[in-house]
């Protein structure tokens, strides 16, 4: 496990994806498959065990250069998958972010993904010493939305042509986190 990358709140745990847990992550996807493909372009039946391995492999090879932290999102007691969150275009120079969340279909209405985006954050902006993190979604994906708001996330508005889901195009709400969220100090 890499250093410090493991954080919770006593309810859910961020921590990388591990070797051996491509079947545990692809059962999670095909599961979730109907909530999952209008949002997100990876979800697609195709999404086979190679797939959620070569994710794995990837996604780790990343944390350690530091370009993307993508996080197994895990019952803190159990251990259980419950979904994926992670940071995404770590732009360098203006230390700022994307800030991303899913969760497996059968645990919607737990409160998972504000709790895992929360401490995705504190990651980002502790560990990482980003300034800012935003959280863009898909105009129509009203529970992603629910999510930021929930976790009293900043709304700055609408971004036009801002995404692509496969071969469409969306426009799409722009959300905020900063350091002073959670009583940090931003520093350059």
């Amino acid at each position: 496990m890499f250093p410090y990358s493991k954080m919770t709140d006593g309810v859910v745990t961020i921590r990388p994806f591990e070797f051996g847990e491509e079947k545990e992550l692809h059962k999670a996807v095909q599961e979730s498959l109907p909530d999952l493909s209008p949002w997100m372009s990876w979800a697609t039946p195709a999404y086979t065990l190679d797939v959620a391995r070569n994710f794995i492999t990837v996604t780790r090879a990343e944390w350690s250069r530091g370009s993307l932290y993508s996080f197994a999102i895990v019952d803190a007691q159990q251990g259980t998958l419950l979904g994926g969150c992670g940071l995404s275009h770590i732009h360098p120079v203006y230390k700022f972010c994307n800030l991303g969340y899913w969760v497996r279909t059968p645990q919607h209405g737990r409160g998972i993904a504000g709790r895992a985006a929360k401490l995705s954050a504190r990651f980002a902006f502790e560990r990482v010493k980003l300034i800012r993190a935003e959280i863009v979604i898909a105009i129509g994906n009203d529970a992603s939305k629910r999510v930021a708001e929930k976790i009293n996330a900043h709304y700055e508005g609408i971004l036009l042509n801002r995404m692509t889901v496969g071969k469409r195009l969306y426009d799409a709400h722009m959300f905020s986190l900063l350091p002073s969220d959670f009583g940090l100090v931003a520093s350059l």
